[in-house]
């Protein structure tokens, strides 16, 4: 029925797959004759086709009455707008009703959304199941390849366009993200997380989406304010677990640091304050975190987002520790959306923390925007060059500045070595870090 598949892998491109097997078969069952493909089988009709000859060109030969796709087709904020696109061109194309199954949960980073799709003959939707929930129906398919009682479903497919793309869907997204963190630790038998909470965007929106995936008396936020965490931080941080009612811990890291400042000064002599400083504070921090993991069972739910590990914002075994990066694929500015999306109903983040500059605190008076260009413009750079691959000179053609972008380019090349090293990631993206994307550690090269 189904031929054998190797796959091979290109970094620049998508899977390729060779041939190795036999023909394929119809099924046949109560008196109807099947063409049942397997996920990507139907994706020969796009531009990019996977086989060198298409099952459903083999299989239409033998008059199916019915396509049947079983399918575990990953979630991406892209992605369903293309399947629709591509399950109506194989109706079309075939003359035949469709019905399309997928899978629904989350395995380690990879996130399936359910969504199961039914196509009458001439293409309408009849059914659109729930995503990211499992959900049963039943079809009566008729002998001219419509269905009994059928209600056409009248939502437009459209190709997808760029004004669709980096914030598609933040709803969906959302609903990834909690099925992602659900599993995760269903699978692996844990119950609790453990989240260091800033009083910033990223920490906060995580805590909110663990309380929702595993009950907020599962969740415990550990705040650890240093010598140059604001007052409002703090605050902001407790109010965020009163309005979810999971519990928290306050530890003050500043006795610990001025301990390592003080053994380290023989070293450090009289050099000036600068980034190792900062990073130590990140790093007492981590193994504050890592230490109530431990001793508690706890899964250490990181907080960094796409945007700092892209550029290399972070520090390594410090705010870059944790089991599940649950931000990992989500840019700054989708954190932004999101945090809007959790307070629709009601303020559960505060919204000091949504309207305050992001800042990580490790220095008196310190933005992000002293380090990084404004997210709204980081965040654009970044999704052309890591979702759509655009190269330097195409960036600068679309009108962004020379020198920005490629200091952005040189960024994300340098910083691999800490992605390398990173935890698994959600993935809700068309091309997340890991296994989305593997580029060479070392990688000496000018960008074309």
């Amino acid at each position: 029925m189904h031929k054998s598949l190797i796959p091979t892998y290109d970094v620049f491109d998508e899977y390729r797959y060779f041939e190795q097997a036999d023909e394929w078969h119809v099924v046949h069952f109560k008196n109807k004759k099947i063409a049942l493909t397997i996920c990507e089988d139907l994706w020969n009709v796009c531009d990019n086709p996977m086989y060198k000859t298409s099952p459903m060109d083999q299989l239409i030969s033998q008059n199916p009455d019915i396509m049947i796709n079983l399918s575990a087709s990953p979630f991406d904020y892209m992605h369903g707008i293309e399947r629709k696109n591509i399950l109506k061109e194989n109706s079309k194309k075939y003359h035949l009703p469709l019905v399309y199954c997928n899978t629904v949960g989350a395995q380690t980073d990879i996130i399936f959304d359910g969504g199961s799709l039914a196509f009458d003959i001439n293409q309408n939707i009849i059914l659109e199941a729930s995503y990211f929930q499992e959900e049963f129906a039943v079809l009566d398919l008729n002998s001219d390849g419509t269905f009994q009682q059928q209600s056409i479903i009248t939502n437009e497919i459209n190709h997808t366009t760029e004004n669709q793309d980096a914030h598609y869907n933040i709803q969906k997204i959302y609903q990834a993200l909690i099925l992602g963190i659900k599993d995760y630790f269903e699978k692996l038998g844990f119950k609790k997380a453990i989240i260091g909470s800033s009083g910033g965007i990223d920490s906060a929106v995580v805590v909110a989406l663990a309380c929702k995936a595993l009950g907020e008396e599962n969740v415990l936020a550990v705040l650890m304010p240093s010598p140059y965490s604001s007052e409002h931080s703090v605050l902001d941080a407790q109010q965020l677990s009163i309005n979810l009612k999971n519990p928290y811990q306050t530890l003050p890291i500043q006795h610990i640091f001025e301990s390592f400042l003080n053994e380290l000064k023989p070293i450090y002599k009289d050099l000036p304050f600068n980034v190792a400083e900062e990073n130590i504070q990140a790093r007492i921090r981590g193994n504050l975190l890592m230490a109530i993991s431990n001793k508690h069972n706890y899964i250490l739910l990181n907080t960094s987002n796409k945007s700092e590990c892209a550029v290399g914002y972070g520090t390594l075994y410090g705010d870059m520790a944790g089991g599940l990066a649950v931000l990992g694929d989500v840019y700054k500015t989708q954190v932004y959306a999101l945090a809007k999306y959790i307070n629709l109903e009601k303020e559960i983040i505060p919204i000091h923390i949504i309207e305050k500059a992001p800042s990580a605190e490790l220095r008196p008076n310190q933005k992000d925007s002293d380090s990084l260009p404004d997210y709204s413009i980081l965040d654009a750079i970044l999704y052309q060059y890591i979702e759509k691959n655009k190269s330097a000179s195409e960036l600068i053609a679309q009108g962004y500045e020379k020198e920005l972008v490629l200091r952005v380019l040189n960024m994300v090349t340098r910083n691999e070595y800490k992605r390398n090293q990173f935890c698994p990631i959600l993935r809700i993206s068309p091309k997340s870090f890991g296994f989305g994307r593997q580029m060479p550690i070392v990688a000496k090269y000018l960008f074309k």
